[in-house]
C-alpha cells in the first residue's frame, strides 16, 4: 500500500482522484480550505484535514506521514477571480507549492506533481501548443501556474521528481455549479438547469481544448510510474480544437429544448483561443484522452440530470 498526500481533495479534479486511488488500494490523506470544495466530496476512506496549503503550521503537523507523492491539486483556479484578488491568487497558487515542496524536501518525499494550466501559454501566436511553446501568461493565475513551475524546477536539484501537468479545459460530473466563474462547460450547464438561458461572456468563434476528468484522472496516475530524474512538464489536453458556438450546440442539444444563448461582455484575461499538442504525455506517460467532447457532455449532462431530479 502506497501513501499519497492530495491538496484540494475536496474539489473536483482532487476528490475524483482520491477516489480512484483508494479504489487502487492505496492510503490517502487530504487536505483541503473548503473554499471551494465539499467535505462530502471526499471519499470516506481518505484521512481529511481542512487547512490552507499556504500555512506552514498547517503543513508541517503532517510530518508524522511518510508520502510516497505529494499531488498539489489545490489553488483557486479561476483566470477572472485572480484579477478580483490577486494577492490570494498569489498565496494559493504560488506560495503554497513553494511551502508544500520545502515540506517534501524535509521529509524526503521524492516525486511531486503538480496541477498547472494552459493559462500559462497565455497569447499564443499559433496552435497548438507544445511544451516548448514561449510562456505568455495575461493573467494573475497564468503568472502563478509559472512561478509554481519554476519553483518545481529548483526543488528538483534536491533529487525530488517533480512533474507539472499542464491541464486544459477539465469538465465533467463533481464540477462546482454554484461557481459560475470557474470552469466554462460547469457555467453553461448551470445556468441552462437553473435558468433556461447561458450568458457567453466573449465571441463564440474562441476555442478550447476540453477534456474529460476521467482523462484527467488517468494522466495523474500515469505519473506515478514515470520515473525519469528532475523536472518534467506535459500538457493534458485532448489535442482536439472545439469553438464555444459548437460546445453551446452539443450542449443545447442534449437538453432538447429552447435555451436562450445571450452574448455579453468579457472575461478578463480570457484567452481567445488554444488547444494542445500532447505528444509527449503520449510518448512519456504512456498516456492519450480517450472521451471526445460529444461523449463527455452526454455522460456530464446524464449525470447532472440523474442528480438534478433526485434534490
Amino acid at each position: 500500500m502506497k501513501t499519497y498526500l492530495i491538496t484540494g481533495g475536496a474539489g473536483f479534479l482532487g476528490a475524483a482522484l482520491t477516489k480512484k486511488l483508494i479504489k487502487n488500494k492505496n492510503k490517502v490523506v487530504v487536505i483541503d480550505n473548503l473554499s471551494n470544495g465539499y467535505k462530502s466530496n471526499i471519499d470516506k476512506k481518505a484521512i481529511f484535514y481542512k487547512g490552507d496549503c499556504h500555512n506552514i503550521r498547517f503543513i508541517n503537523k503532517l510530518s508524522k506521514y511518510k508520502f510516497d507523492a505529494i499531488f498539489h491539486l489545490a489553488g483557486q483556479s479561476s483566470a477572472e477571480m485572480s484579477f478580483e484578488n490577486p494577492l490570494y491568487d498569489m498565496q494559493s497558487n504560488s506560495l503554497s507549492t513553494l511551502i508544500l515542496l520545502n515540506f517534501a524536501k524535509k521529509i524526503n518525499c521524492q516525486k511531486f506533481i503538480y496541477a498547472s494550466s494552459m493559462s500559462v501559454y497565455g497569447s499564443v501566436k499559433s496552435n497548438p501548443v507544445n511544451e516548448y511553446t514561449n510562456l505568455n501568461p495575461i493573467s494573475f493565475y497564468g503568472a502563478n501556474k509559472i512561478a509554481s513551475e519554476n519553483y518545481l524546477k529548483i526543488f528538483s536539484n534536491f533529487f525530488i521528481k517533480t512533474i507539472a501537468l499542464r491541464f486544459f479545459n477539465i469538465y465533467g460530473p463533481g464540477q462546482n455549479l454554484k461557481n459560475l466563474k470557474q470552469g466554462m462547460v460547469s457555467i453553461y450547464f448551470a445556468q441552462a438547469l437553473k435558468n433556461k438561458q447561458i450568458i457567453v461572456k466573449g465571441s463564440g468563434r474562441r476555442f478550447r481544448d476540453f477534456i474529460h476528468i476521467d482523462d484527467a484522472v488517468n494522466a495523474c496516475i500515469k505519473t506515478l510510474s514515470y520515473n525519469a530524474k528532475g523536472y518534467s512538464c506535459f500538457n493534458i489536453g485532448s489535442g482536439k480544437k472545439n469553438t464555444i458556438n459548437k460546445l453551446l450546440k452539443i450542449i443545447i442539444k442534449k437538453f432538447n429544448k429552447k435555451i436562450l444563448i445571450i452574448f455579453k461582455g468579457k472575461t478578463p484575461g480570457d484567452q481567445h483561443g488554444i488547444f494542445s499538442n500532447s505528444s509527449k504525455a503520449s510518448r512519456k506517460l504512456n498516456w492519450k484522452a480517450k472521451i471526445n467532447l460529444e461523449q463527455g457532455i452526454r455522460k456530464y449532462y446524464k449525470n447532472l440530470i440523474n442528480n438534478y431530479q433526485k434534490k
